[in-house]
């Protein structure tokens, strides 16, 4: 077999509507055109989105202002109060407090706010923490440590 003997598969292949040519052909006179109008005209050429002269739709919208930040990091957040959860004295990691359901997932970094109060001491291991989460969590007794982000798939 050489390549100038492969045709396509019957069917595939229509040949183009060939228009203005008689009105035996079904497309003579008006040439599928219909009549008069500004879509009827040689030269007709509408930007898109061209509405006919009513104010187009991207022109009725509000225009959005502002950007978004493509370098954006996403922080998974859980407040000291959610770590009264834990017994006293026990180590606190991400991977702990999304089995105790207080992370749905260990995708993004996690960071710790300072909402609420921690009632006892806890040894916490985050990514971030709040100098104010930091502060209540070492006036508990506790020791809040910062450990480095490595991406993590459940």
């Amino acid at each position: 077999m050489r390549q100038d003997n492969i045709k396509p598969p019957t069917g595939s292949k229509r040949a183009s509507k060939r228009v203005g040519r008689g009105n035996a052909s079904g497309h003579g006179t008006f040439s599928g055109r219909g009549q008069k109008g500004q879509k009827s005209r040689s030269g007709n050429k509408m930007r898109p989105g061209f509405e006919g002269g009513q104010l187009p739709l991207i022109k009725r919208l509000p225009s959005k202002r502002g950007f978004t930040n493509i370098f954006r990091k996403e922080y998974s957040i859980v407040n000291v109060e959610k770590l009264n959860v834990f017994k006293k004295g026990s180590e606190v990691t991400p991977e702990k407090m999304h089995a105790a359901g207080l992370l749905k997932t260990l995708k993004h970094p996690v960071k710790i706010l300072a909402n609420g109060e921690v009632s006892h001491a806890v040894s916490v291991k985050a990514n971030k923490f709040s100098a104010a989460a930091k502060a209540k969590i070492e006036a508990a007794g506790g020791k809040a440590e910062e450990v480095e982000y490595a991406a993590q798939t459940e």
